[in-house]
């Protein structure tokens, strides 16, 4: 059995490490309340053997019209529509190698430990840049219906006479988006450059909390139109030309994705190599998680294997709002997911 530290290799025993190097990405959005964690497609990729692919139904409200009841006038029943909503799994994996000699010319450096703290940091590198692509590819649909999303849940003014974010913005980038229905947005998430210029127009209200003495201290932590606010400098940055830059600010509500850690047979294991290069030690880590937009379908239509590549979650083709297949679909006000394009 594989050895780590002098110890037997416990590879449930990953996640509790702690990186030894400070971070400089944030990843807020993984970490946010947008992303819900669920069993449910777990549970149904077991219940199908396994797969990589699954399709779930989504119940449409009541319509029909009304009839008058006169005593003469037949009633005419209708039926509730449903969608279809599809999801994939993602499956990645990496491997990090270090060599005896090196151990040995640096006195035991640690070098494989090093590693091994490092590795649930990584993977929420990896988890956040697959939302990021995920959101992309949503964000370029195309279809009479996808294009309508996109247009309303877009706000861009970044070549408006007030290309920065203000006062009003994110307001209305919510009610663009969803209506009478806003509230279903619940946080903005935002690169500094955007941050700071709020921060500046004293347009944030901070996040304070009284103990039982009576003493108020700074959450640190701000909401801006009454919605929390994230600040990430992973989020997109529009190459403009002439070094001007847009930002993406996206806005989304709780469970905007819902979001599920299917796993892999063996997530992580030693590989050890006595000859090659005088011997050498290989972590190796693997992943398969599901990151499912609320309202949008995965539609497999570029796929070539069976774990899409960052180019196929990014590729339009692949995303389609929730449907019947009959030309009925989702009220996109229902869906908690919007941008603002800005200046800052």
């Amino acid at each position: 059995m594989a050895k780590f530290d002098l110890k037997t290799f416990n590879p449930e025993a990953f996640g509790k490490y702690v990186d030894i190097v400070p971070k400089t990405r944030r990843n807020e959005l993984i970490r946010s309340r947008a992303i819900r964690p669920t069993s449910q497609f777990r549970d149904t990729l077991k219940a199908q053997t396994g797969g990589n692919f699954a399709s779930f139904p989504m119940f449409g409200r009541l319509g029909g019209k009304p009839q008058n009841y006169d005593g003469q006038t037949d009633i005419v029943a209708s039926t509730t529509p449903t969608y279809k909503r599809s999801v994939i799994v993602t499956g990645r994996a990496n491997a990090w190698i270090e060599r005896d000699f090196s151990e040995d010319i640096t006195g035991g450096a640690g070098f494989m430990s090093n590693v091994a703290r490092q590795v649930a940091d990584y993977w929420q590198d990896i988890d956040q840049d697959t939302l990021l692509l995920i959101l992309n590819g949503i964000f370029s649909m195309t279809g009479a219906e996808n294009e309508n999303f996109i247009n309303l849940h877009t706000m861009d003014i970044s070549s408006s006479a007030e290309p920065n974010v203000g006062l009003a913005t994110l307001n209305k980038a919510m009610q663009r988006a969803a209506g009478d229905n806003k509230q279903v947005f619940g946080l903005a998430i935002m690169h500094s450059e955007t941050a700071t210029n709020l921060e500046n127009e004293r347009l944030f209200k901070n996040l304070t909390q009284t103990d039982s003495h009576g003493v108020t201290r700074d959450l640190g932590m701000a909401t801006w139109n009454g919605r929390l606010v994230l600040i990430d400098d992973g989020m997109p940055v529009i190459d403009l030309g002439g070094g001007a830059s847009a930002f993406e600010t996206y806005v989304l509500g709780d469970g905007a994705f819902d979001y599920d850690n299917v796993g892999a047979e063996t997530p992580y294991e030693m590989v050890r190599e006595a000859k090659t290069n005088g011997g050498q030690t290989s972590l190796v880590s693997r992943q398969r998680k599901v990151f499912a937009p609320y309202g949008i379908s995965f539609t497999m239509k570029t796929m070539l294997t069976d774990s899409p590549t960052d180019a196929e979650l990014e590729d339009s083709e692949n995303w389609t709002l929730v449907n019947d297949g009959n030309g009925g679909y989702i009220d996109h006000k229902a869906i908690p997911i919007a941008r603002i394009i800005s200046r800052g």
